[in-house]
């Protein structure tokens, strides 16, 4: 005789429920992960930006107060093609230079809305205005100490210069996202140490070619010679100059390539009002209210677009349910 089939009984549908919610917790497990993993990322390489820009302007401003001239090994050590920056560090004084590389970050707003399609939300603009309120205000700060006297055509030719500059900043950091979109397309991190690399092989060879067409490789010697601090701290300044220009090389593109260029400058512009603080610790500077809220709206700026990304974060999750639906546990129950 033909046994009748056993009815599904809770325990039947519970035995039929555990395969599903163990897949289930394993993807979430996974996605805590990447997430974990990621935002590692993010700290590592924004240390890398704030700690390498720190340390590198600090150090190229040591490098003029002890008696180094040379324009081309000033710029050689940035390896950035940055000729243009090092001009405006030598004619200005720093608050002002500061303030106009603050520009920097509206020119990658612009080029980032053009070249790769970024969006400019509310928090985001609110980052980008709080970031350059933040520079802006060190131009209000007394900089009677640090102020480069020099001649009005020579100011001008600093001010031009750094404009210039922060606008072709701006302009390589958003082609070198637009490369890795739409050229490179790779998800390697090799390809951004390759970036890194034939960057700064291209801008060395174009600075050496400069460095000896202009003659001034003849005074090297002598600038050792006479550098304040002695000839071994001559060469220890830039060679650790070199270092913290590469680690913030890498920070930035690492940036570009897990975020976007703009992420990347806002990063950096944030890097901006911390150079006073560690002005005072290892220059003794004076620490004064302005360049405290300098810090504090530069923080807050910073909080802004991370929490733009953020609801980015939250809105892809959002959509990756919608498209890939959780399975409805009544059709286990109907089976």
């Amino acid at each position: 005789m033909k046994q009748l089939q056993e009815p599904a009984t809770d325990n039947n549908f519970e035995e039929a429920k555990q395969p599903l919610e163990t897949t289930q917790d394993v993807r979430t497990s996974s996605s805590w992960l990447v997430q974990y993993k990621w935002w590692i990322q993010m700290a590592l390489f924004t240390t890398f930006v704030l700690a390498g820009q720190s340390v590198a302007t600090m150090l190229g401003r040591l490098y003029f107060d002890k008696g180094g001239n040379s324009k081309w090994m000033a710029t050689l050590v940035q390896t950035a093609d940055c000729l243009l920056y090092t001009f405006g560090l030598k004619y200005l004084p720093v608050s002002t230079y500061s303030l106009i590389c603050a520009s920097q970050l509206a020119f990658n707003a612009l080029f980032s809305y053009f070249l790769n399609g970024q969006k400019i939300t509310p928090y985001i603009a609110n980052s980008l205005v709080l970031l350059s309120f933040s520079s802006s205000l060190l131009v209000f700060q007394s900089d009677s100490e640090d102020s480069v006297k020099t001649s009005r055509s020579k100011y001008i030719i600093g001010f031009v210069c750094t404009v210039a500059a922060s606008a072709g900043y701006a302009l390589m950091l958003s082609v070198t996202q637009l490369a890795f979109q739409k050229i490179l397309k790779s998800e390697s991190y090799r390809v951004v140490f390759d970036m890194i690399v034939y960057q700064n092989m291209i801008a060395s060879v174009i600075i050496l070619v400069g460095l000896f067409a202009s003659g001034e490789w003849k005074d090297i010697k002598n600038e050792m010679k006479n550098y304040e601090s002695g000839t071994i701290s001559y060469i220890m300044n830039l060679v650790w100059t070199a270092i913290s220009w590469q680690v913030f090389s890498i920070g930035c593109v690492g940036l570009i390539f897990e975020v976007s260029s703009l992420f990347s400058n806002v990063i950096s512009t944030l890097g901006i009002p911390i150079v006073p603080v560690f002005a005072v610790v290892f220059f003794h500077d004076k620490m004064n209210g302005v360049k405290v809220i300098s810090m504090l709206l530069a923080i807050w700026g910073f909080t802004s677009y991370i929490y733009q990304h953020y609801l980015d974060d939250l809105q892809e999750k959002q959509r990756i349910e919608n498209v890939n639906p959780e399975v409805d546990l009544t059709t286990i129950r109907n089976s």
